[in-house]
């Protein structure tokens, strides 16, 4: 059974979609390589996305039945939500008034125990495979025919009558 663990972060001062940039660099990657990654980010929001991440690692280590091997988590999944905005006005010429969003993100990652590998199983079941089933109804491919290129035959039937026609 494979260990899983998340963290949140809630109400963190950056949009989801600017979060949601950054999560993208490490979703489906290995901890250290994901930590290493966003170190050297440049994006602000980064910095924070660490922090959740080093929390869900330590919420894994904690779980039980965990290895005790950090090295085999990964980042099973990470994604930002929208938060709460808050709307502010911001003084404009003429007596108006701009209204400034000032937007808010829940970041989540989520970290998963890669499974071991057992080493006799898969060796003895190619061995022996039987050959996969075709689909029922299922049509051979056919080849894609080509578009009158200078190796086709239909371009070497057509050099020949100009050969001829010459003779």
């Amino acid at each position: 059974m494979a260990v899983e663990a998340h963290a949140t972060a809630k109400y963190i001062r950056t949009s989801a979609q600017k979060a949601g940039l950054v999560l993208d660099l490490i979703r489906g990657r290995d901890v250290n390589h994901a930590l290493a990654t966003l170190r050297f980010a440049r994006k602000g929001v980064a910095r924070d996305i660490e922090k959740v991440l080093r929390s869900a690692i330590a919420n894994a280590q904690t779980k039980d039945g965990f290895g005790g091997d950090v090295d085999r988590l990964f980042v099973a999944a990470c994604f930002a939500n929208q938060g709460p905005s808050q709307k502010r006005i911001r003084p404009a010429p003429m007596g108006r008034a701009f209204r400034v969003v000032k937007r808010t993100a829940h970041l989540t990652v989520r970290v998963a125990e890669k499974p071991t590998k057992i080493s006799a199983a898969p060796a003895a079941a190619g061995a022996d495979a039987p050959a996969r089933p075709k689909r029922a109804g299922a049509k051979p491919k056919a080849k894609p025919q080509s578009r009158g290129g200078s190796g086709t035959a239909q371009a070497k039937k057509t050099a020949a009558k100009k050969k001829e026609a010459k003779a």
